[in-house]
């Protein structure tokens, strides 16, 4: 790359120290106002950068690729999801991709506990009737939820992020169980006193809790379908903080009207918005995509995403680069 300093082009704001590092390094163009960008703002970023820093809401997909120009040789997402990016594409195209893996794991683990005590101990619903001026004073019998220890929790999706809500729940006396592409050591099992399903519908039929953290790829679209929905306990409820595709979101909606479900939490949707039949419903919680929102996750994904830049500006691999078959 000789002495030229790259020019970066980053789709979104970030935290303001990122951006100040970022512009003592490179060459950067900073998204102004923050909004989301068009296609063909996209298109005219990637046709004249040597890097684009995108984030989730921006679909880099094979066509955009294609117009890419010859300067761009990484695309350094903002995140660790890249199910937006078409990597294949681009490593075909000799254009790498990066991510941030392992930084908001604690913080999405977190919102998962948040979304289960909201469920089980009915806080939206209590929050609800305080702002509307309608609670006329303690009642034995009013707002009566659940308590979590020795319910049963199942995971979907025992990577990191999946762990983490383990060891969480496990603090609340909850049992453990998940299900997974490939079954935990045994080592880790005894850590998190976990009970491995190889039946993924054999472990929905039993659970009272099921949390989703697992990512969106072809092999997990809709593997919560409308019929894994059916064998739920009526009694069960379903927590969302990984990616909305997982879920058949239509039939999630259906079966909560039903009350096939006793309630949902959701911070990420089918198809990037809130379907508005779930709105009016007492049981269910929606979140903004806020998972992973705290101030020092979004600054160390900043500070990723400036040691894979820098390191591919010096003529090395960035540490965390993509490849399809990680995917």
């Amino acid at each position: 790359m000789g002495q030229r300093r790259l020019l970066v082009v980053v789709t979104r704001h970030v935290p303001p120290v990122v951006e100040t590092r970022l512009k003592e390094l490179f060459d950067v163009e900073l998204r102004d106002p923050d909004t989301v960008m068009t296609r063909d703002e996209l298109a005219e970023a990637m046709a004249r950068c040597d890097v684009l820093v995108p984030t989730i809401c921006d679909r880099i997909d094979a066509g955009l690729i294609g117009q890419a120009g010859p300067k761009l040789k990484l695309i350094a997402n903002y995140g660790a999801g890249v199910d937006h990016i078409d990597v294949s594409t681009a490593r075909a195209r000799g254009i790498l991709v990066s991510n941030t893996p392992g930084v908001t794991t604690e913080d999405t683990a977190d919102m998962a506990i948040a979304l289960i005590l909201a469920l089980t101990r009915r806080i939206p619903e209590g929050l609800a009737a305080m702002q509307a001026g309608d609670w006329q004073g303690w009642s034995p019998m009013a707002f009566l939820g659940g308590r979590l220890a020795g319910r049963r929790l199942g995971i979907l999706g025992m990577g990191r992020i999946g762990q983490a809500v383990a060891r969480r729940a496990r603090a609340f006396g909850c049992q453990i169980h998940y299900h997974n592409r490939r079954r935990l050591r045994a080592e880790v099992e005894g850590e998190l006193e976990a009970t491995y399903w190889e039946s993924l519908d054999q472990m929905v039929a039993r659970m009272d809790i099921l949390s989703i953290n697992c990512p969106h790829t072809p092999s997990t679209f809709h593997l919560m379908n409308a019929r894994r929905l059916k064998l739920m306990k009526p009694s069960a409820v379903i927590v969302n903080t990984s990616r909305g595709e997982v879920i058949d979101e239509n039939a999630l909606t259906r079966g909560l009207r039903a009350g096939e479900l006793a309630g949902a939490g959701l911070d990420v949707y089918e198809n990037g918005r809130v379907n508005p039949r779930l709105k009016d419903l007492p049981n269910v919680v929606l979140l903004p995509h806020m998972g992973s929102a705290t101030l020092e996750g979004r600054i160390e994904m900043g500070e990723k995403v400036i040691i894979n830049i820098k390191t591919f500006a010096d003529g090395h691999r960035p540490p965390d680069q993509v490849v399809p078959s990680m995917l």
